[in-house]
């Protein structure tokens, strides 16, 4: 009967330090958790990871002890860029009609450009810059003085030859430029200049008449 008893200690000092190998051997680090004979941590009927006597919070892992761990940092996420302003809409220039005066393009009854008229439609162009024009319509008229083909003919001639400069020597597209010749229509003196004979008095009243519409569409560009 005496050996029996002495065979169950020794049984059990053999089986406790396998299921709790948490127990601090000498020389070694005490270990904060019982573990089994697999390595894992050891567990009650519970789940709850068995502690040993060593155990202190600051040993504690979060297989275990999830309540004691250190609350992960929270992730700040950069603000989202603001979105870029959408761009500006083009300025528009509402069209810009010139008139100029025939006389002062053309000889009295001519179609071919003066020296003083080229002048003018080299200002006319300098004021281009920076536009972006998608038409330059020029439109020839004459006065009343002459058969409506005569003035019809000589409107149209005055038109082109400005068209011809301004694409020659100024370098404007071609495709970029209409012309049309409106004759004696759209008088600008109305019924003010009285008679039909060609006298230097009637020719010098009908002069308003006698001239070339420039009108440019497109948009200018602001300098900031």
């Amino acid at each position: 009967m005496k050996n029996t008893v002495t065979k169950k200690l020794l049984l059990g000092a053999v089986v406790l330090p396998v299921l709790f190998s948490g127990t601090a051997m000498a020389g070694e680090q005490p270990e904060a958790y019982a573990s089994d004979g697999r390595g894992e941590v050891a567990r009650d009927s519970s789940g709850d990871c068995w502690r040993t006597g060593y155990w202190t919070p600051a040993m504690a892992i979060y297989e275990c002890d999830p309540d004691l761990m250190p609350k992960p940092e929270k992730k700040v996420e950069a603000p989202a860029p603001a979105p870029a302003p959408a761009p500006a809409p083009a300025p528009y220039v509402e069209p810009e009609k010139i008139a100029l005066s025939a006389d002062q393009l053309f000889d009295f009854d001519k179609a071919v450009l003066r020296p003083k008229g080229k002048e003018t439609l080299d200002e006319l162009v300098s004021k281009l810059q920076g536009v972006n024009y998608d038409t330059i319509v020029v439109i020839g008229y004459a006065d009343r003085l002459g058969s409506d083909a005569y003035n019809k003919k000589l409107s149209e001639r005055r038109a082109a030859a400005v068209k011809s400069y301004l694409v020659k020597e100024k370098g404007i597209p071609a495709d970029r430029i209409f012309t049309d010749g409106k004759g004696e229509a759209n008088a600008v003196t109305g019924e003010s200049c009285k008679g039909n004979k060609k006298t230097k008095a009637l020719i010098e009243c009908l002069q308003p008449d006698r001239r070339v519409e420039v009108e440019v569409a497109g948009t200018k560009a602001i300098v900031r």
